[in-house]
């Protein structure tokens, strides 16, 4: 029998782990794991449980939404990479970005169960912000990165990704914008930007989202898009169109691969990562751990 650690945050989707958790466990039992099951009391004991507790098991799940997950691989990324077990993904709650990407079952622990016991496990790319600071999805600043909080859930529905651009144009009077350095991999762009986006994923925010074959999740490379500022109507439309035809090249809206970031401001820009909030930065180099965990999924 193989050991198995399971970290729940059970106020993840409003306690959504009651919901076929004793079904998910005798479903990895009957597969081999012998399952321990510890329970989060408090924001961001996913790390120490992880980073403490992770070195001693064949491999590790966690039930809970992507800041529970983004928690346990930032625990995960302190054990040298040999001790690090491969990691299973319950995705309970509502955006779950990364069970997007992934295609897996959300707020259904035996169907993500089912999976995670038929499965191999495949590397996956960890993003690095420095100082201890790790991020599975994104890494971000500017205008959108809450957006998706305040817009309405019909919007987002019946809009899409569209919904996100159709509230920043109700923000653009006051929309904040950065003049930035983006150096990647040996390219340089500047520019008045309202958002910057790192990510290793197809969807941002439940909203934005991004070609399958676009995204590789253990290829060292992230996405890197820009929005420069709209300093009028005439370019926000600009911005819309290109974002509707899924333009990543354009003359507002670009998305660029690289394996290494650095982002340079005239003051502090606050940062989002994986939703929670991510430090204020003058400069900030994001780089790219490749096949840094092996996802079991």
């Amino acid at each position: 029998m193989k050991k198995l650690l399971v970290i729940v945050n059970p106020v993840a989707g409003r306690g959504m782990y009651r919901q076929g958790l004793g079904e998910a466990l005798h479903i990895l039992y009957s597969a081999g794991y012998t399952p321990t099951v510890v329970f989060t009391t408090r924001s961001g004991e996913a790390v120490d449980l992880a980073s403490g507790l992770g070195a001693g098991y064949d491999a590790l799940c966690c039930l809970g939404g992507d800041g529970t997950l983004s928690d346990v691989v930032t625990g995960l990324m302190s054990l040298p990479e040999e001790s690090r077990p491969p990691l299973g993904y319950f995705p309970l709650g509502t955006a779950n970005d990364v069970a997007t990407t992934l295609r897996l079952p959300k707020n259904d622990p035996p169907a993500a169960a089912r999976r995670m016991v038929e499965s191999s496990p495949r590397p996956w790319d960890v993003g690095d912000m420095g100082g201890g600071r790790y991020f599975t999805y994104v890494a971000a600043f500017g205008a959108f990165t809450d957006v998706s909080y305040e817009t309405s859930q019909q919007s987002k529905q019946a809009l899409g990704h569209l919904a996100y651009l159709l509230e920043g144009m109700n923000r653009l009077p006051h929309l904040p914008h950065y003049a930035a350095r983006v150096e990647f991999d040996g390219r340089v762009e500047e520019g008045d930007f309202i958002f910057g986006g790192v990510t290793n994923s197809t969807s941002v925010a439940g909203l934005v989202k991004l070609d399958q074959d676009l995204v590789s999740l253990d290829d060292g490379l992230f996405e890197v898009s820009l929005v420069r500022f709209p300093e009028n109507l005439a370019d926000m439309n600009k911005l819309m169109g290109e974002a509707a035809a899924r333009n990543y090249n354009g003359e507002m809206f670009s998305i660029r691969r690289a394996s290494t970031v650095t982002f340079t401001f005239a003051e502090p820009v606050p940062f989002t990562r994986d939703g929670e909030p991510g430090g204020s930065h003058v400069s900030i180099t994001i780089r790219n751990r490749r096949a840094a965990l092996r996802l079991l999924c």
